[in-house]
């Protein structure tokens, strides 16, 4: 019997040494748009130091403005890293590149999102996520298409005119797409969107930006859904931070605990949300987090803490 209990505890200690988490953020420096690719990890959600001495570990190099704005990464069942991001500020492309490591990267692509819209001002605040089930990426971004069937136009539009919903795209290999589709189109001027699954519950929980200008909104609403094949509802939750202008939201389960980062861009400075009740009441939890100076918008995930810590060794080595 002791026997028993004894290989009981190896096995159990085993699988909790197999699920070690660490956090992977990925995001660009907001005055070096066109610098590339920055990268931040953690250990517990709070705490993130940037890799490389805060540099970019990868440099853009397609679209016409040549950026690397809201890099969005989700990382494969193989382990490989998929990063897609905001390659200009009126393309109606975005960026595509991959890697096993987060160090080496694979040839950057265009991938040409809204080229069925020739009136499409621009493809804004990429992100990605991966369903398990289907075994297909859905890759949504925030465009504005004057005209748009169906796009509500009062009281919707922000700066330059602009009326944002977010379309979608999915994609089994990053070489074929579907055809584009308009997505979430709510009564409001709505960019990035971010989604993350609950891993409790199974429900897929959406951030969203309201960006109508008059009257402001300018902040960060949630909203729940079963599937991304199904979308998510048009009502959303009221704003889950402070009075202030933010934009930018990443989603992240620490354990049971939701956490949204968000970029306050008026104050130069990201802030965080903490729910205990995935998504149903929040805190503000700026005070206690730590972010890389100089950071903007884009997304963290959860890796095996194994991968940060062999990130970790090559940052400290390197030369």
């Amino acid at each position: 019997m002791r026997k028993i209990f004894l290989l009981a505890a190896i096995l159990l200690s085993t699988i909790a040494k197999a699920q070690e988490k660490a956090y992977i953020f990925t995001y660009f420096d907001t005055k070096k748009q066109a610098a590339g690719l920055c990268l931040a990890y953690s250990y517990d959600g709070y705490t993130w130091t940037p890799i490389n001495d805060n540099k970019p570990i990868m440099k853009p190099n397609i679209g016409k403005d040549k950026l690397l704005r809201d890099p969005s990464i989700c990382q494969a069942p193989d382990g490989t890293f998929h990063l897609v991001w905001t390659s200009s500020w009126k393309d109606r492309i975005i960026g595509y590149a991959s890697s096993k490591d987060l160090v080496h990267w694979s040839e950057q692509e265009s991938i040409p999102v809204m080229k069925d819209y020739p009136t499409a001002q621009n493809s804004w605040a990429p992100e990605l996520f991966y369903d398990k089930k289907k075994k297909l990426y859905y890759i949504y971004w925030a465009s504005t298409v004057p005209g748009a069937k169906g796009v509500k136009t009062e009281g919707c539009l922000s700066e330059n005119g602009s009326n944002h919903r977010i379309y979608c795209c999915t994609t089994k290999d990053f070489k074929k797409f579907s055809k584009t589709k308009l997505w979430y189109n709510p009564d409001f001027n709505a960019i990035d969107a971010a989604v993350v699954e609950d891993p409790v519950t199974g429900e897929l929980i959406m951030a969203v930006k309201n960006e109508n200008l008059n009257p402001p909104e300018k902040n960060i609403r949630v909203v729940k859904g079963k599937s991304m094949k199904k979308g998510f509802p048009h009502e959303v939750s009221a704003p889950i931070h402070p009075k202030q202008r933010c934009e930018g939201p990443a989603p992240l389960f620490v354990g049971n605990d939701l956490i949204v980062y968000y970029d306050m861009y008026s104050r130069h400075q990201f802030g965080a949300s903490l729910s205990h009740d995935h998504g149903e009441t929040w805190e503000d939890v700026t005070s206690k987090i730590k972010m890389p100076q100089g950071m903007s918008h884009g997304t963290a995930i959860a890796v095996d803490k194994k991968f940060v810590d062999k990130l970790v060794q090559w940052d400290k080595t390197r030369e």
